[in-house]
């Protein structure tokens, strides 16, 4: 059962190549019909030619003789045809048709007298010369061309089928909407061998894991039809079809594992191998070639990156995410070392339009200069533990623009600045405000620090020590994202903020949900109640402030009215609501 499962399912490298890359291939019923025809307008070369009858055209009498050339002519072009089209068969064919042909008009000529067949004669002999020139000249152009072709698809130090010959195999199975699946395997430690022994022994390593592959793929073990390609250095490709589930797919995967791991002895040194081999599936990972081999590096990555001894590694959701985190970890870290983290500011205002004040918002760039979106590095710098850092950098920056303009200005508006739990837990945060104060001339009673209410869960007694010495300092507290929380009213009575922040979640749904819009009013008037000013974030539609103006909302942050800016622009905003006032 085995063989038969292997015999029925395999097919060799060169097949697949000679199916992508090998000449357009006639059918065979035009082979036979071309045949058909030939014998037919032979028959009657025969019947015409010993034919004394005649045929009545225009009144007057035409023998059928003087006709037999036409059929001639018609059977010599169906052998040619032959020949063209079918190269080989068709030749052959044509060989022994005219061959045939010789004995029968010479003795039609000595037993008959039938010379009219001379001509004949004469003609087949032309056209016997004729297809023979034809088929050598093109067995000869056929030679060169499957030569081009075999250079132009293949690796010429491997042997294997190249980066050009895998793409485009990978293109007509995606055209045909084929399921297959396509791993990258690449040998650890091979840059030892260059180092140690030079790149002849290097080249000799990777024609014999080429050697161990192709066999692996056209041995039938795998148990998948299997296509090797060689994508330059000691990279290979695999694109394996007719797999019928995961762990099938994953044994085919461990059966090239095993290929590479036997000895190879290299100018009487003995090496041994392991791989990675990343894995991505079309169409389940992705839709198109580009996607499809983006998931296998990701794959490939995870299996140098977690070093846990397993060399395969099948791609998930899963390890993509922890790919992208990965590479945001390095911008982040990358960001702080250059000291590159910058900061916004989004203006906020009081229902009549006068402007109160300014959150400082982080931002960072890549190293191309690309805008890294918060909500992309916030959550990874979370995650590390890294965003107090990034908040201590944004506050000290912004509070050095602000008491500058300050300063200068004289405008009485606030600065708001975010300060994570883990910032405010750690034991030096109360010393690094004051610092910053010190060195900005930033007044405190300028100075508004975020909190958000999840820090009432997780430490209340040591938060409200902290924020209570915050506020001796004279600086403000305001609670942020209040109501997506749990935060109980009785320690949210007992904290001595300032400002309540409603959450834009809540603004968003306000005129479209009724719940939503009660949900809000409820924030507002427990805010009021504890006199705590209320501002609403995200507020982006004049409809949303209307409804704000009506619940009694103190004060707006959003797109409506000011979208985030930098110093230069948040300078000339003071100024301009200054000279207005």
């Amino acid at each position: 059962m085995k063989t038969k499962k292997s015999d029925r399912s395999r097919a060799t490298t060169e097949k697949t190549l000679h199916d992508l890359f090998g000449n357009v291939r006639f059918s065979m019923f035009g082979f036979f019909a071309l045949i058909i025809l030939y014998v037919g307008s032979y028959a009657l070369v025969v019947i015409t030619s010993h034919s004394d009858g005649a045929l009545m055209l225009g009144g007057q009498p035409f023998p059928l003789r003087s006709i037999t050339g036409v059929f001639s002519a018609i059977g010599n072009l169906c052998l040619v045809l032959l020949v063209v089209l079918y190269k080989k068969p068709g030749f052959i064919v044509s060989m022994i048709f005219l061959l045939f042909s010789f004995p029968s008009a010479i003795t039609g000529i000595i037993l008959n007298k039938n010379y009219i067949s001379i001509a004949g004669i004469f003609t087949n002999a032309l056209t016997l010369l004729a297809i023979y020139t034809i088929y050598s000249t093109n067995a000869a152009a056929e030679k060169a061309q499957a030569r081009l072709r075999d250079q132009a698809v293949t690796d010429t130090l491997t042997g294997l089928p190249n980066r050009f010959a895998s793409a485009e195999l990978m293109d007509k199975l995606c055209e045909k909407g084929e399921k297959f699946a396509v791993a990258v395997l690449n040998l650890k430690n091979f840059k030892g061998v260059n180092n140690t022994l030079g790149h002849n022994a290097g080249n000799a390593v990777l024609r014999e894991m080429a050697s161990r592959l192709k066999k692996a793929a056209d041995s039938g073990l795998t148990h998948t039809r299997d296509f090797v390609a060689s994508q330059g250095g000691d990279e290979f490709l695999l694109i394996i079809r007719d797999f019928h589930d995961e762990a099938e797919l994953n044994d085919t995967l461990k059966q090239y594992e095993r290929a590479i791991e036997d000895r190879i002895t290299v100018e009487g040194c003995d090496f041994f191998f392991t791989g990675s081999i990343g894995c991505a599936v079309y169409p389940t990972d992705a839709d198109n070639i580009d996607a499809l081999l983006a998931c296998v590096g990701t794959a490939v990555a995870e299996v140098r990156r977690s070093d846990n001894g397993d060399h395969i590694c099948r791609f998930t959701p899963a390890i993509a995410n922890a790919e992208h985190a990965l590479e945001v970890e390095r911008k982040i870290r990358a960001a702080l070392e250059n000291d590159t983290l910058t900061f916004a500011l989004q203006p906020q205002f009081d229902m009549a339009h006068r402007l109160s004040g300014f959150e400082a918002l982080a931002r960072m760039k890549d190293a191309d200069g690309k805008n890294i979106e918060p909500g992309v590095f916030i959550p990874v710098a979370e995650e590390l533990g890294l965003i107090d850092k990034i908040d201590y950098i944004v506050f000290k920056k912004a509070a050095t623009f602000f008491g500058a303009l300050i300063r200068e200005t004289h405008t009485k508006a606030v600065l708001s600045v975010n300060v994570s739990v883990r910032h405010l837990m750690r034991n030096g945060f109360l010393d690094e405000l004051r610092e910053v104060l010190a060195a900005s001339s930033l007044p405190p009673e300028q100075l508004e620090v975020e909190i958000t209410e999840s820090i009432m869960i997780d430490s209340v007694d040591k938060a409200l020590e902290c924020i209570r010495e915050i506020k001796r300092m004279g600086v403000k507290i305001a609670i942020d994202d209040f109501g997506t929380g749990y935060s109980s009213l009785s320690y949210l009575n007992s904290f001595p903020a300032d400002m309540l922040k409603v959450d834009k979640s809540f603004i968003d749904k306000m005129n479209t949900n009724d719940s939503s819009k009660q949900y809000v009013a409820a924030i507002i008037s427990i805010g009021h109640v504890m006199n705590f000013a209320v501002i609403s974030e995200g507020v982006e539609q004049p409809e949303q402030l209307e409804t704000l103006r009506t619940i009694g909302c103190d004060y707006i942050q959003g797109f409506l009215w000011g979208r985030p800016m930098g110093p230069d622009a948040a300078k000339k905003l003071v100024v301009d609501d200054l000279r207005s006032a």
